[in-house]
């Protein structure tokens, strides 16, 4: 697991919309694993940037969100299938039938779940997957106390990640309380895993992350495990770290021909 520190979101968002430039220049057929919320939209910007400037070229990208709400019609505003087309495919060259998420409105969900595995495994798997870290430590929808070794499935919402969530609706009434989502086994198939945490309120969930134990309670902690995990943090997700300090020596003197 490596640890950067970094000034700001929006650094942030720069450094990692550079490294999947670099992998699509390299590979023009790769696979993202794309996430929601407020933390990735900085490289979502920085990419549609980039794309505009013609320095990278989606067209033969193919992409997989991490999860969807259960019963939320796909125009819907908050549904994730509209947040990803909204926020970053519409603004690049991605084809709309190479971007997928989970089936929300299927009547068989257990199907859906393993349709949506096997569309993965088809594809080749991801190459490089974004993350943010919520509150609870989960990653996805995969609230503490799931399997390490999950695949894709309906999970149901803690009251803490619905009230999170409450902002993008009109009322918490309106956030629903199942979601299909990546599992941590899904998660952790990725070959590259980058996950994205600024602000205060992360500090805590960043800390267990990385300086805790792997524990199913902190669902993020699996990430340790992984062979090729980079966390990209603000100064105030880092705050709670004991090793900070170390890190930023670590990618201050990191050499040049390692990259991302």
């Amino acid at each position: 697991m490596e640890v950067i520190i970094l000034r700001d979101r929006e650094e942030i968002g720069d450094r990692v919309a550079q490294a999947v430039q670099e992998l699509v220049n390299r590979k023009p057929d790769a696979v993202l694993g794309l996430a929601t919320g407020s933390s990735p939209l900085p490289t979502y910007d920085a990419l549609a940037s980039r794309y505009r400037d013609g320095l990278v070229d989606f067209s033969r990208v193919r992409a997989f969100a991490l999860d969807e709400y259960v019963g939320l019609p796909s125009d819907h505003p908050e549904s994730y299938r509209e947040v990803i087309r909204r926020e970053f495919t519409s603004k690049v060259n991605v084809l709309p039938e190479n971007v997928h998420t989970p089936d929300g409105m299927a009547t068989d969900i257990p199907a859906a779940c393993a349709a949506y595995e096997e569309a993965m495994t088809a594809a080749g798997g991801v190459d490089f997957q974004i993350l943010g870290v919520g509150t609870t430590g989960h990653i996805g929808f995969n609230e503490p106390t799931s399997s390490l070794a999950s695949r894709t499935r309906i999970k149901t919402l803690t009251e803490q990640t619905r009230r999170d969530n409450a902002r993008f609706f009109e009322s918490i009434d309106q956030v629903p309380h199942h979601v299909i989502t990546q599992g941590l086994g899904t998660i952790m198939d990725a070959r590259h895993v980058t996950l994205i945490a600024t602000g205060a309120n992360k500090a805590e969930a960043v800390h267990n992350m990385i300086e805790g134990p792997v524990a199913a309670m902190c669902p993020a902690s699996i990430l340790q495990m992984h062979p090729h995990a980079t966390i990209m943090l603000d100064q105030a997700a880092a705050s709670a770290l004991q090793l900070a300090d170390y890190y930023r020596h670590t990618y201050d003197n990191k050499p040049e021909w390692q990259g991302l």
